[in-house]
């Protein structure tokens, strides 16, 4: 009888141990995403504040709740003495997962190596596609002002890459680094540093192929 007591006892602790190592199911709710919409005011933005705003914005509106959502935007320094806050120090570890459940990336080293990231994964909030190369109009330039490792530009390298720290929408005055969500186009497949816009404007950022959307990732 004590025998098969404790044969009992060993095989219910073994199950409880096998229930609490048996792995979590990931938690695929969206945590990224291209806007679906722009702001209107070119690369003038409002700032970080006024981005991360606009993606919290449509992200709660497509149903995400209790995130915190985070435009993937580098600045420089205005003072020209200190690097600027970097987009992939603003956005969190990862995992992250498109509208549709989809894996973009694991974690910051597979985002800036090699993510899940073309014209069929990028999807806005509301899981449809964004328009790129071959569509009419095409809008696949996705602000940064990034380079490729999600860094922001140091102070020596030359000329305003986030059109004043997305307070401008000013032509002349710099310009605005793009990535292409669908991976194509003038021989640079980068999704987050392919060129930079003509200008901060609208009207040129609708020029190079863009329209001001963002790309939205959540930080928790």
């Amino acid at each position: 009888m004590t025998i098969t007591r404790t044969i009992a006892t060993m095989a219910a602790a073994a199950g409880l141990l096998l229930v609490s190592g048996a792995p979590m199911a990931a938690d695929q709710s969206m945590g990224f995403f291209v806007t679906s919409v722009a702001i209107g005011n070119g690369a003038d933005l409002g700032g970080l504040e006024g981005a991360d705003a606009h993606c919290a914005k449509l992200g709660e509106a497509a149903g995400s709740k209790g995130r915190t959502w985070r435009a993937y935007l580098s600045t420089q320094s205005p003072d020209g003495k200190a690097r600027g806050k970097s987009a992939r120090d603003r956005i969190g570890k990862g995992p992250w997962y498109n509208a549709r459940g989809e894996l973009i990336a694991s974690d910051l080293d597979q985002l800036h190596l090699s993510p899940n990231i073309i014209k069929r994964t990028a999807l806005d909030e509301n899981g449809n596609l964004v328009k790129g190369r071959g569509d009419k109009p095409n809008q696949h330039d996705i602000l940064t002002g990034s380079k490729n490792d999600g860094t922001a530009y140091f102070p020596w390298e030359e000329g305003d890459h986030t059109c004043s720290n997305w307070t401008s929408s000013a032509d002349g005055q710099g310009s605005a680094q793009v990535g292409h969500h669908d991976r194509h186009g003038g021989g640079n497949t980068s999704w987050n540093s392919a060129h930079p816009s003509r200008g901060c404007s609208q009207q040129n950022l609708m020029s190079t192929g863009g329209n001001g959307f963002l790309y939205c990732f959540a930080a928790d």
